[in-house]
């Protein structure tokens, strides 16, 4: 076998400290006390469904192909949306402004958690994370009307290199159920490895 470094398993405790919902016709979150999950992700949100529609993300599909939804819910940590908003020389960036279903505390660099982590909530709900979420200037454009500079198009762009890597993450529904804010939440980091065999 290839000589492989292999990274152990491990747990991390966070909190829910935040929940929004978008219940609108664009991506646009607002806040709420609670999200009833089921099997397609946010009863009424814009991104729930088993299946979805593939665009520009997906290149390797015919645009509009349809496809297994791995993008249900939205989980964003309000610290990497401050450091964005820092490196954009705005005073904030709102989760809602770019369609946050849940933010999550305590839970360091929380955009940098492997695919495949698994999110169990103390009220019963599992979601097993698909990967980062990639930041596009359409969060940007929300961010500016947000701030009441809707025109202001280097400020929308400027939230793409800002936000790398700090986007937060997108999940699916493992195991529906309910989520309140103030909820814990233990991340299950699967075992990791940097595949590099030629």
């Amino acid at each position: 076998m290839t000589n492989v470094d292999i990274v152990p398993s491990r747990k991390i405790v966070g909190a829910v400290d935040g929940l929004f919902s978008a219940t609108g016709e664009d991506f646009v979150s607002a806040p709420v006390g609670e999200l009833v999950l089921t099997w397609e992700g946010i009863a009424d949100d814009l991104h729930a469904g088993m299946t979805r529609k593939s665009g520009a993300r997906e290149p390797w599909y015919p645009r509009g192909t349809e496809m297994r939804n791995e993008r249900q819910i939205t989980i964003l940590s309000r610290d990497e949306l401050a450091e964005a908003a820092g490196e954009m020389q705005i005073d904030r960036i709102e989760p809602e402004w770019v369609g946050a279903n849940m933010t999550l505390s305590g839970i360091p660099a929380l955009s940098m958690l492997p695919a495949s982590t698994l999110l169990f909530f103390e009220g019963g709900v599992t979601l097993k994370v698909d990967f980062q979420n990639g930041p596009c200037r359409f969060a940007g454009r929300a961010i500016a009307r947000g701030l009441g500079r809707g025109d202001d198009a280097d400020l929308a762009l400027s939230f793409v290199p800002a936000a790398k890597r700090r986007r937060g993450l997108l999940a699916w529904v493992e195991i529906p159920g309910r989520i309140a804010v103030g909820e814990r939440v233990e991340a299950r980091l699967p075992e990791q490895w940097i595949y590099s065999a030629a």
